[in-house]
């Protein structure tokens, strides 16, 4: 059972994440919700169409403008404290790699860290145990936070993952953090090419077995666009079809910009696999 804020979700129900950039410059929207209202109105909008889980993030992945800390926590912790009080059960994961910030965001209402950069500041996990919040384990493949990978190589990067992830699992469990509150992600781009990322794709069910709920953050990346040779904004399909894979191989929460598409993706799933009965069953039947 993975318990995240109020909420608890059955092993085989999967959980869409639906990302909120309060950043001015990030790769997809281009700042669509930096400002308030926007922000405010994509997370009901994403609410609406079925995602429990808001994902809001106050630096851009990227290389660009330097952003403090004090800058991110400006950006993130009174948008967190009013989504709280507008939506109560919605699971609120806020997107950082800095202890300062998670403090800040979980003394506000946020009830999981989501760090993208693989524990590159090892306090961002007591704050996570001190307020009884979850925990994204990510692999970034040794990168330093916004950071480009360059020629990286692994002897085998799927074991390189799991020994990672694994590791910084049970690190936050030690530490207090709640054992049905940590996620592990492949960290798709993160210190990897793209050979790499679809490697991690394809040998995904090697991370579900670990047991620990695993997280996916596929929406519009660059593998999926090298792939394809599909820019940003056309790269649609090659996500909701890497979501699907994901899908059929175990991979529980999706971080995602499209919500709708991706809801309909994982039901389909989920029929097919026999964990969800269709939503109208009268052909042949009348």
């Amino acid at each position: 059972m993975l318990r995240l804020g109020r909420r608890e979700f059955d092993p085989q129900e999967p959980v869409i994440m639906a990302i909120v950039n309060r950043t001015p410059d990030s790769f997809y929207d281009r700042g669509a919700t930096f400002r308030d209202e926007p922000a405010l109105a994509r997370v009901e909008q994403a609410v609406a169409e079925g995602a429990a889980i808001i994902d809001i993030g106050g630096v851009k992945a990227g290389p660009g403008e330097e952003v403090t800390a004090e800058e991110e926590a400006r950006r993130t912790v009174g948008f967190v404290a009013e989504v709280r009080r507008r939506f109560p059960d919605v699971v609120i994961s806020v997107d950082t790699w800095r202890h300062e910030v998670g403090e800040a965001v979980c003394e506000v209402g946020a009830d999981l860290l989501n760090d993208a950069w693989g524990g590159v500041d090892p306090k961002l996990a007591e704050v996570a145990a001190r307020h009884g919040a979850g925990l994204v384990c990510t692999h970034a493949g040794g990168a330093q936070p916004r950071t480009r990978p360059h020629r990286v190589t692994y002897d085998d990067v799927v074991a390189d993952i799991l020994r990672v992830t694994v590791g910084l699992a049970e690190r936050a469990v030690s530490l207090g953090v709640p054992r049905e509150s940590v996620l592990i992600d492949p960290g798709h781009d993160f210190g990897k090419n793209t050979r790499h990322s679809l490697e991690a794709t394809r040998r995904l069910g090697e991370m579900v077995e670990t047991g620990w709920p695993v997280l996916v953050s596929l929406s519009n990346k660059d593998f999926v666009g090298e792939t394809l040779d599909r820019p940003v904004k056309e790269r649609l399909i090659g996500t909701l079809a890497t979501t699907a894979v994901s899908a059929w191989l175990g991979a529980q929460v999706y971080r995602v910009h499209e919500v709708a598409e991706t809801r309909q993706v994982l039901d389909m799933v989920a029929a097919i696999g026999g964990w969800r009965e269709p939503s109208v069953a009268r052909r042949g039947l009348a």
